[in-house]
């Protein structure tokens, strides 16, 4: 068992608090205060601004709406989610036709900055889309919108926690021909304007993975750590977190989350599998 990171602050906030909403064709689940859902304890977490994880029914979706100065990325679950939005390709368009169908383990993430409009359906005839949808705050307004579509590999997450945001190289002051580069702070992962880290793994029963807390990429040395244990296996999975044996609050069962405070960049949060069934786990590190 990993040794206890004893100066970890950690706070469940268990499923059944969330936000939840079902409108038939969407059956979603808010973390954070989102659409007609407020809370007040619940706004957001450092640059942590949306944690939705939503079910779409086949043949339905999000129509094309706009977004503005916000860092959005789409992680799928299961199913099928096609995307289109008004910046394909790096121009301008119109075009119906062009699209980008996301399957399990892709990651569609749009920069808002100035605007962009996309839209999100499932096409699929049979099947739900399951998949989170996060917001970050970005370190500055009026970035270039921009798009990136990435796939993370099953077999690479069963290893160990794998990095899927890093910040764009260059920073808050990054020049124009930086932005265009689009080159993350870790080599094979999604750049993302704030300081802050996405990292993914899905966990065997018995088993223990370590987040080195700022992803090896981030600034700050003051962290929090948001901890998401997707509804995925009817209700099996659980996972137990900083190795903290004793404390219930470091338990937590599919849906669930834990604010994780008072870390440090560098810090080992071990994230062990207590259940009977894979648990596939997401972290969200944010100054």
């Amino acid at each position: 068992m990993t040794k206890p990171l004893t100066h970890a602050k950690i706070t469940p906030h268990r499923s059944s608090v969330r936000g939840h909403s079902n409108h038939g064709w969407l059956n979603t689940y808010h973390t954070f205060s989102f659409a007609n859902w407020y809370d007040p304890q619940f706004v957001s977490f450092g640059s942590l601004r949306v944690l939705n994880e939503d079910r779409v029914k086949p043949k339905t979706g999000f129509p094309t709406h706009p977004h503005r100065d916000f860092e959005i990325f789409s992680y799928v679950l299961s199913g099928e989610l096609t995307h289109r939005d008004s910046l394909l390709g790096g121009k301008e368009s119109d075009d119906k036709d062009r699209f980008y169908r996301m399957k399990r383990g892709d990651v569609q993430f749009t920069t808002g900055g100035t605007g962009i409009a996309h839209s999100e359906f499932n096409e699929h005839t049979k099947n739900a889309v399951h998949f989170l949808q996060i917001w970050a705050i970005p370190w500055k307004r009026g970035l270039p919108p921009r798009y990136h579509t990435m796939n993370f590999d099953d077999e690479e997450k069963k290893k160990g926690f794998v990095t899927i945001l890093s910040p764009l190289k260059g920073g808050p002051e990054a020049t124009a021909e930086e932005e265009k580069k689009a080159e993350p702070t870790v080599e094979e992962t999604i750049p993302i304007h704030a300081d802050f880290a996405m990292g993914a793994g899905i966990i065997a029963p018995g088993q223990a993975f370590e987040w080195i807390v700022g992803g090896k990429a981030t600034e700050a040395n003051k962290r929090k750590v948001y901890v998401h244990l997707p509804m995925m296996k009817k209700g099996n999975s659980k996972i137990r977190l900083a190795g903290k044996e004793d404390d219930a609050d470091a338990v937590l069962a599919e849906g669930d989350g834990a604010f994780v405070d008072a870390v440090h960049k560098g810090d080992k949060l071990s994230v062990e599998n207590i259940g009977e069934v894979e648990a596939e786990v997401v972290v969200l590190d944010t100054a």
